[in-house]
């Protein structure tokens, strides 16, 4: 978990589904592969990615190009993007997992997943963001939602053996609970979302007591803005995390779309705290 130098940025690079399986009733694993793909940096497991899909009007996917000076070059028939994580890359199979959060067959993303078949089509550039996500520590502290989970888990399952953690994890249903690998630590708590109550993931994190002999912290938390923010100013109140130590992302907003919401992300991302 120690702290790498910055990788180039990559892609993107045009991949096929290779295989696709339910993990619960709302979270679907796609794996991709192809002979783009080779090369993918290995060892960054739950960073972003960012995937693109088809134009909407033409239902072609042509990719953008990164120049010489790494600008990008974006095609006129301009494909839809989105972000998403690394679940799993196995470069000895060349073979990359991303999971999505279904929700529906006519969005661009879980649309795509729902109806893809092998040889399905899409693009992939990266990975990027922060590394490591979550920054080494004596214990850590992981909460989001469903659409956290695929990050949450690629981090548990390569955390020490002796890590110790407190994770909660919001749901939807009863249905998206599952068995998450994880060091004998970790203590992972599933949430039923109570609707109108942003920060039930919050108040969770109060009732958690430091392990004995902690000298360092550190969390990430991701998934619904609100949620996110919630979560945030508790563990900044209640444990004096600093940006070093925090990382939080939202992943999208309540009731709006990628588009609308893209530029508030990023302004809450770069807030100083």
């Amino acid at each position: 978990m120690s702290v790498r130098q910055p990788i180039p940025p990559t892609g993107p690079r045009r991949v096929y589904c290779t295989a696709k399986r339910y993990i619960t009733p709302n979270l679907l694993r796609i794996t991709v592969s192809g002979d783009e793909l080779r090369g993918f940096p290995e060892g960054y497991h739950g960073a972003h990615i960012k995937l693109f899909f088809a134009n909407r009007i033409t239902g072609k996917l042509e990719l953008p190009t990164r120049e010489a000076s790494g600008a990008i070059r974006w095609p006129a028939d301009r494909p839809i993007t989105r972000a998403y994580t690394v679940r799993a890359f196995r470069a000895n199979q060349n073979e990359l997992d991303i999971d999505f959060v279904v929700h529906g067959d006519k969005s661009p993303a879980s649309g795509w997943a729902v109806n893809a078949e092998i040889g399905s089509e899409l693009g992939v550039a990266g990975p990027g963001g922060p590394d490591p996500l979550l920054a080494p520590a004596d214990w850590h502290v992981l909460a989001g939602d469903l659409t956290a989970v695929p990050a949450i888990s690629a981090l548990l399952e390569h955390l020490p053996e002796n890590a110790l953690a407190a994770v909660f994890i919001e749901v939807e249903s009863e249905r998206d609970i599952h068995f998450i690998k994880a060091p004998s630590g970790v203590h992972i708590h599933w949430l039923k979302r109570v609707q109108g109550q942003p920060t039930q993931l919050a108040s969770a994190i109060q009732t958690v007591s430091l392990p004995p002999n902690t000298t360092s912290i550190s969390a990430f938390i991701a998934g619904e803005n609100s949620a996110v923010l919630a979560c945030r100013k508790k563990l900044i109140e209640d444990f004096g995390l600093t940006k070093q130590q925090l990382y939080a992302i939202p992943y999208w907003r309540r009731g709006q779309d990628e588009e609308t919401y893209h530029e508030q992300r990023h302004v809450i991302m770069d807030e100083v705290y």
